[in-house]
């Protein structure tokens, strides 16, 4: 396998199931193609997959990729405008003839001294501003009527005000211009007026309803009617405005979003840089060494980082408002260094709750993956940790996001044939080969929590004598009294350090050390869910091999029956045939052939447990 073909394969199994936006890179790093989906692992996998039939074009871009990246959004809406706003930046190769060929329109306002509004489809880096874009080209027409209903902007192609006509146009002498062209209108008066046209374009549009509402008492006062239906209209397209048009956000701000993610001694933090309510980009730092130092501070740090070089090569790019997913100590410092760097107002702030509350959350969501993305990557057959492990590790307080994770279970019927099962899961899903089932030693019955002692302890002890890493996290099967035994166990091996907790089953509670009141997760809780999950699992494998130790028992005394069939013969017979059914089943040459066993003992065995053998088998033989 190709050094190409390990690295492709080992990030196609980290891939999110979420929409979003996947970039596909050439031997450069150079972005050649850029895709869209409504599963990232289901679509970016499709590429590669043997057999598929894919098209020339497809076929070799698929050739030139030597690495891709992906971003996640919430939705198949926002992965299509983040499709369109990438490929406008970078211009892929392969990209170069969409599927629909069609390029989302925005209405510019252009940077002159009488600015001109109208429909492009082509951005420029000329002083203008975009508002967009608009993939209901039907609503975007409605806003640009709204425009030109309520301001009088200018038509005309003139480069004013150096070029301009003799004399005003038509629309001069129908109310829809000012004729700034033969300067009948002031520049500043002009400005003002694009100014308001902007605030609306971008969705402000309460300042400007409450003038025209002024403005339709006032009509409607003088008696003038018929003004004061039209500003009527005018309201109500602008309240229809109030809408979400932007993959991100309904006001159409700058701002950033930072996210962070934490495994043990390694970070990432993200930035999603929203402008005008879009989302235009990633930018992502790897924090390690973090060693002891709190979330605050890795978070503290990477911001102060990533804004140091912001202010010093482009105090303007800094939004003015910064969402963080927590609080930290150096945020009024920041945020007072920002103010003085650009010169205005920047608002730095944790949300707690809405749609910046869900910003933050995506933007965790996305330095989640690319931190499990980057440690994955050396580890072939790792798979990317689900969501609830993360949920997990926030929830118990956890060092480490808990990637593996064993849960005891036991299982007794009356007090005999007491055994305990020990399942193991990695990154969420069961790993059957670390499964361990144990026979309780001890002669105390249906005593749950000296089981589980003895339990926990046989487990534990053996993994430190082998030498292999513990888990990042134990559960216990059960409440406060189990969780107890498990704790003494683990205080006695001298690793009191490992984290543990108890699931109780009535009300699926669950159980810290040093802790007097449970923790109750939502029924929905991904991370309830996986423990269930795992607990179920426990239970399963310790009530099979409680019903396996039972028959056995019910064989053992059948077959003591049988003269000359002693504990070791029994042992025999059940290890070679598992059950009474089998024996009875088995040829006399079969039983005669274990340890201890002749033709003689065979044909006993066999009368014993096949009433119509009696006779027969001895015949049989005989005759042979």
């Amino acid at each position: 396998m190709s050094e190409r073909t390990t690295h492709l394969d080992s990030k196609l199994r980290t891939l999110s199931t979420q929409p979003g936006v996947y970039l596909m890179k050439d031997a450069e790093g150079t972005i050649i193609y850029v895709g869209k989906a409504k599963s990232l692992r289901s679509r970016v996998r499709s590429y590669f997959q043997s057999g598929a039939q894919h098209g020339i074009k497809t076929r070799e871009m698929v050739r030139r990729v030597e690495d891709f990246e992906t971003i996640v959004v919430r939705s198949e809406a926002e992965a299509l405008i983040l499709e369109n706003n990438l490929i406008k930046e970078n211009r892929p190769r392969f990209n170069i003839n969409l599927k629909d060929d069609k390029t989302y329109p925005y209405i510019k306002v252009t940077d002159e001294v009488f600015p001109k509004v109208f429909v492009t489809r082509t951005l420029r880096k000329d002083g203008s501003r975009y508002f967009g874009p608009y993939t209901d080209v039907r609503r975007m027409r409605q806003s640009l009527e709204l425009v030109k209903r309520l301001y009088t902007v200018r038509s005309c192609h003139y480069n004013l005000p150096k070029e301009a006509p003799a004399r005003p146009c038509l629309d001069y002498h129908i109310g829809r211009c000012k004729a700034p062209c033969v300067a009948l209108q002031s520049p500043e008066e002009y400005r003002g007026m694009v100014e308001e046209i902007a605030e609306v374009l971008g969705g402000h549009t309460k300042l400007v309803a409450r003038r025209l509402r002024a403005e339709m008492q006032i009509a409607a006062g003088e008696m003038n009617f018929e003004r004061a239906a039209e500003l009527r209209d005018a309201v109500g397209q602008l309240e229809s405005l109030e809408r979400k048009q932007q993959v991100m956000d309904v006001s159409g701000a700058d701002r950033d979003v930072i996210g962070f993610a934490r495994d043990g001694a390694e970070g990432c933090g993200v930035v999603l840089q929203i402008r005008e309510g879009k989302l235009l980009g990633r930018e992502a730092q790897f924090l390690t060494n973090l060693g002891d130092e709190s979330d605050e501070d890795a978070v503290s740090a990477f911001v102060a980082r990533l804004y140091a070089e912001r202010v010093t090569r482009d105090p303007e790019s800094v939004p003015p408002e910064i969402y963080f997913p927590l609080d930290f100590p150096d945020r009024p410092v920041l945020e007072q260094l920002l103010r003085e760097a650009a010169g205005r107002a920047v608002r730095l702030h944790w949300p707690q709750r809405g749609e910046k509350l869900s910003l933050v959350g995506l933007a965790d969501q996305n330095a989640r993956h690319m931190l499990e993305e980057r440690k994955l990557m050396g580890n072939a057959a790792a798979e990317r940790a689900p969501d609830a492990l993360y949920e997990l590790q926030e929830v118990l307080e956890l060092p480490m996001v808990p990637r593996t994770m064993v849960c005891f279970d036991i299982s007794h019927t009356q007090g005999s044939e007491t055994v305990a099962s020990a399942v193991f899961f990695e990154n969420g899903e069961p790993a059957k080969g670390e499964y361990r089932k144990l026979k309780i030693r001890g002669d105390w019955g249906n005593d749950d929590f000296a089981s589980m002692h003895e339990a926990v302890t046989r487990w534990f002890r053996r993994r430190v004598e082998e030498g292999k890493p513990l888990p990042e996290l134990a559960v216990i099967d059960g409440g406060k009294g189990q969780l107890s035994a498990a704790r003494k166990a683990l205080e006695a091996l001298d690793i009191p350090q490992q984290p543990i907790v108890g699931l109780a089953k009535k009300e699926e509670e669950l159980f810290l050390p040093g802790r007097s009141d449970s923790i109750r997760l939502p029924r929905r809780s991904q991370a309830l869910r996986l423990l269930q999950r795992l607990r179920d699992e426990a239970h399963r494998f310790a009530i099979t091999y409680n019903r396996k130790l039972r028959t056995q028992r019910t064989v053992r005394s059948e077959l003591s029956l049988i003269p000359g069939v002693g504990p070791s013969r029994q042992k025999a017979l059940l290890e070679k045939f598992g059950s009474m059914r089998n024996v009875a089943a088995a040829s006399e040459a079969e039983i005669a052939a274990l340890p201890g066993f002749g033709p003689s003992l065979a044909r006993k065995v066999l009368e014993a447990v096949r009433p119509d053998a009696k006779g027969g088998a001895g015949q049989g033989t005989a005759a042979a």
